[in-house]
């Protein structure tokens, strides 16, 4: 059995992300599907990082240009960098995680992520996901759905994406529920599963209320090489 998922080049993605590439043998970075700035999908030009800021959290935006351009593929889009967005997020970071125990195991990748000029939003995410992936031990086989040759929408997309990933069960996101249409999958002969998170409760850098569904680097920052095992939870990942 090969397990794939697939999931759009969010920034900096949250804990939920990396626990279902942890349960599958191959990850598809989906870089072909229109570019969504709120709503579900609405996490690929930004994300969470804890703070003291009231509520706890602040987020980390990257600017991108849309205007003129709202049916574009995630893979076309560009960064504003009229705006230093990067200086920005990179200051963010050492403020708020510097004291953290494991700012400095990381701290050369992510001064280095933002010293780089990065013209479109998809190349920038997917080196912070490989470099996330490297830093949680996670060492699927790593595919593109451009690359790929991937087309069609909706359960289409994903059927598709299978068959040209090699995969005969595909681990969906809770959000799938709400499209994903399982009699295409058995027709294809195609194994379809959901993730069921449960959100991992771990030491903070900040005092107050603990704070769920930030980006990975708030776990990371904390409690480093044992990040696998607590976004896993029991029985998940080793």
């Amino acid at each position: 059995m090969v397990r794939v998922t697939g999931h759009q080049p969010n920034y900096l993605p949250y804990l939920g992300f990396f626990e279902k590439i942890a349960r599958s043998d191959v990850f598809v970075l989906v870089d072909t599907t229109q570019f969504v700035k709120r709503g579900p999908f609405g996490w690929i030009h930004r994300n969470r990082i804890r703070t003291t800021d009231p509520g706890g959290w602040a987020w980390l935006t990257v600017p991108v240009i849309t205007h003129g351009r709202f049916t574009q593929a995630i893979r076309d889009v560009e960064i504003d960098n009229r705006l230093p967005w990067a200086r920005k997020h990179w200051k963010s970071l050492q403020w708020h995680y510097g004291r953290s125990p494991h700012f400095a195991r990381y701290r050369e990748f992510f001064q280095d992520l933002y010293s780089r000029k990065w013209d479109r939003l998809c190349e920038l995410n997917t080196a912070a996901i490989r470099g996330c992936l490297e830093f949680l031990n996670l060492r699927p086989r790593f595919e593109i759905a451009s690359a790929l040759g991937v087309a069609g929408e909706a359960t289409d997309l994903v059927v598709d994406l299978c068959r040209k990933s090699g995969g005969d069960v595909y681990l969906s996101g809770r959000h799938g529920r709400d499209y994903l249409e399982p009699g295409k999958f058995a027709a294809a002969g195609i194994g379809l599963e959901f993730q069921e998170y449960a959100h991992p409760v771990y030491r903070q850098a900040h005092e107050g209320p603990f704070v769920p569904d930030l980006s990975i680097v708030d776990l990371l920052f904390n409690h480093g090489p044992e990040s696998l095992r607590i976004l896993a939870g029991p029985g998940g990942a080793p």
